[in-house]
């Protein structure tokens, strides 16, 4: 079974999941290596501690939630799979669900370089959910040709 043609709004959407994941990547390792955020048993103040065991909340749920999917999302929509639309729409909703979070908590204090570097991917992501689901037809038509193929036979 042939893979269908990728439409470009498909190749678009794989390289910005592919980006995110790096930038995503690069991000927290920075935060980590450069002691960015001090670790909230070091803190004083309360409302620091929950500030910075936030971050580290969010650095967690990110390699745990956000780099495995942002992978899937890149690999799979670039070989026009199922599971990569999967991912790529579970991602997005990360991004809009993170990012509302955020930029909550920035708006009651000051922007974040996370609030200001991610902004861009949950704008896209906003975008990308609604072609992901016009295109979805492409997906589910792969989907279920490869569930009627023999398994051992192309």
């Amino acid at each position: 079974m042939s893979t269908p043609r990728r439409p470009l709004a498909i190749t678009v959407i794989a390289v910005i999941n592919a980006v995110g994941l790096v930038i995503t990547i690069a991000f927290w390792l920075l935060v980590l290596l450069k002691h960015l955020v001090p670790t909230p048993g070091s803190l004083a103040s309360p409302l620091e501690r929950a500030n910075a065991a936030t971050t580290y909340g969010f650095l967690l749920g990110d390699f745990v939630w956000s780099v495995p999917l942002l992978f899937l999302a890149a690999v799979g929509l670039w070989r026009m799979r199922l599971y990569g639309w999967t991912a790529a729409q579970m991602a997005n909703a990360l991004w809009v669900y993170s990012m509302t979070v955020i930029w909550l908590r920035d708006a009651y204090t000051t922007p974040s370089p996370g609030g200001v570097l991610f902004l861009p991917f949950a704008l896209a992501a906003i975008w990308a959910t609604v072609i992901l689901w016009k295109q979805r037809a492409l997906f589910q038509g792969i989907q279920a040709a490869e569930s009627l193929t023999p398994a051992g036979r192309t």
